[in-house]
Parts: structure tokens; sequence; C-alpha cells
């Protein structure tokens, strides 16, 4: 198979653990017969000190174009600290999802045998644990009208949702309950928000169009308490922006480090996947980064795109490294921590 992606590596450590999961995507590549062209694009706080712009109408271009996009990460210290800057690289992954129509964040939570011990969790409470978080990502108060009143003293953000983007996203999360476990939870506020009450209505039409699928609806906040106490009690978690946000970045320590888990963003046309971990300014150019998540990310594409032995492929060597301990600091724990590019060389070879 030829396979055009548009690589993203973004801000941070963005370039580092991106340059690793090509390494290794070009090791399957070249194992099982397949042509990848990689076409790098710019965005975030890089694409701003270039030319201006977070997403420049030339990476779209490349993206557009691209049968899938990689992506490192987005954010720089120096936009985080100036509460009056006009131009934040953020903004590019916003306009990015948005012109693209990436509708809905997939981010799996699930553990490795090897690391089951390294989670800030009991081993009882999260071994076997196996759920999907799907996050609507161009909707919700992230996107909707914000302002400031009163001279500046007032500000407010609105969270606005169309049936149509709760029913896009609900229709994957049924249609990905089917292939699992067949329990879906939709996670609101429809106590308190009139947003929510749009949601859970909206969902409740659809339960007769999947009746295999056992649906539950459940406060946001209740879902905090519980994904920590219980997380083997969910399978396929949907919800708003601003909700899913939390939620998988707190999921996310279920597994022992941010560094681990992959996701990707699906749309109509062009996919992307990405590391759920953020542009982690202090490690950047120090070749200490986790580059395991993204790695995994690639190889959610390669299942997306239908190669699913390439894909368990590097599942595989993954969870050899993580057993072997051929890992970075943030997982070496007193024992011999591996620069980023050499975890990346190693799982390339072992591939």
């Amino acid at each position: 198979m030829k396979l055009n992606i548009a690589l993203l590596a973004g801000d941070g450590i963005g370039p580092e653990v991106i340059d690793q999961a090509v390494k290794v995507s070009d090791a399957v590549a070249q194992k099982f017969g397949h042509d990848i062209t990689w076409k790098p694009a710019l965005t975030g706080a890089a694409a701003i000190d270039a030319v201006g712009e977070p997403y420049p109408d030339e990476t779209h271009e490349v993206c557009a174009n691209a049968d899938a996009v990689l992506f490192g990460a987005i954010g720089d210290p120096r936009f985080d600290n100036d509460p009056s800057a006009k131009v934040r690289p953020e903004q590019g992954l916003l306009k990015m999802r948005k012109k693209l129509g990436l509708f809905a964040n997939v981010r799996p939570t699930f553990t490795f045998p090897s690391l089951i011990d390294k989670s800030p969790l009991k081993r009882d409470r999260i071994e076997g644990t196996d759920l999907i978080i799907l996050r609507e990502l161009t909707g919700g108060v992230y996107f909707g009208e914000r302002g400031r009143l009163n001279d500046g003293d007032t500000a407010f953000d609105t969270m606005t949702y169309h049936r149509f983007e709760i029913e896009r996203l609900a229709k994957k999360g049924f249609e990905m309950a089917l292939k699992r476990g067949k329990r879906l939870c939709c996670v609101d506020k429809a106590n308190v928000l009139e947003a929510s009450r749009l949601w859970r209505e909206t969902v409740q039409a659809m339960e007769k169009d999947y009746p295999e699928v056992e649906v539950t609806y459940e406060f946001v906040d209740a879902v905090a308490m519980r994904l920590i106490q219980w997380p083997k009690g969910y399978d396929v978690i949907i919800t708003a922006n601003l909700f899913g946000d939390i939620l998988t970045d707190e999921a996310s320590v279920i597994s022992g480090s941010m560094g681990l888990m992959p996701s990707s963003s699906v749309g109509s046309e062009v996919s992307l996947y990405e590391p759920i971990h953020g542009s982690y300014p202090q490690a950047a150019g120090k070749d200490i980064a986790n580059p395991l998540a993204t790695v995994l990310s690639a190889a959610m594409l390669f299942e997306d795109k239908g190669l699913s032995e390439e894909a368990q492929a590097i599942r595989n060597v993954v969870n050899k490294s993580l057993a072997e301990g051929i890992v970075t600091e943030d997982l070496a724990e007193g024992g011999k921590a591996y620069k980023t590019s050499e975890v990346g060389d190693w799982l390339a070879k072992n591939i």
C-alpha cells in the first residue's frame, strides 16, 4: 500500500517523539512491503514563529490532501504566560480540527501487563481496564461565542451544541460499542446545563436503532470519581468537548504514564493521530521524552487503514520494550533510562 502522510511535529517534544514514530513506521513499511511518503508541515508555535499563524493555509493543504496526519504536540510557555497574546499555538489545533472536520477524538485507555504495578492506582482496581472515551471535538464551549463585558471585568464562554453534532458522535460511539462490550455511557451535566439536556434526549432517541447496546447516562462529576474507583465498569464513553478534555487526561493515569496513551481524531475525510500528552517544553531537546504514545498512535493509523497485522507488530514490540525495560526516564524507576532516540532505534530494529 502507498500512504501519503502529513507530518506535523509541532512544538516542544513533538519533533523528538514524531521522529521515533517515523522510524517505527518506516520499519513496518519495509517489513510488510508498503511505501510511505512523509509530507512535513508547520503548526503551533513553530508556525507562528515562521509565518505568524499557528495553522497556515499551506499546512492545511498538506493535511487535506494526505491519507492521514501524524501529529506531535502544540504549546509553548511563551504564550501560556502571556494572557494578552492574540495568537496562540492552541488556536492552530482548534482551527485544524474545524477545517479538517475532525469531530471525534478517540482515546483508548488500557493497561500494560508489565506496568500494572507502576500505576498510582491499585492493581485490583485497574487490571483488565479496556475502555474508549469518544470526545466531541468541534463544538461546545471551545467553539461557542465568547467575550468580555464591563470594561473587561466580566468574561463569558458559551457552550453551544447542534443536534447533528451530537448524533454523528453518538453514532460512532454506538458502532464502536457494537464491536466491543456493547455498553455505551453518555456523560453529561443534564441536571444543570441545557446543552447537556439536548445531548441526553438525542442519545435516548437513538437507542432504538441499537437494541443490542446497553446505554447508561451519568453526570460528569460522578464519572470523574468512578473512573478512578471502577474504570473496568466502562466500555465506550461519549461526551462533550470540555468534559472529554478533562476525563481523558484523568483516565491516562490508569496506565501509569501520560507518555503511553495514543489517540486519533476522526472525521468524514482525513483522520489525525497523536499522543495524548502535551508539548512538555521542560524536556524539549533533551532526548528524554517517552515516544511510546506517539508510536502507538502510528499503530492506530495502520489499524484504521486496514493494516491490522502491521498495527499489531507495533503493539507487540512496544509491549516487548516495556517488559525488557527499554524505557525512558519516566518509567525507569531506578533502572537504566534510555534516550528517546534509543528507544526509537530499538523499536525499529526489533520490528
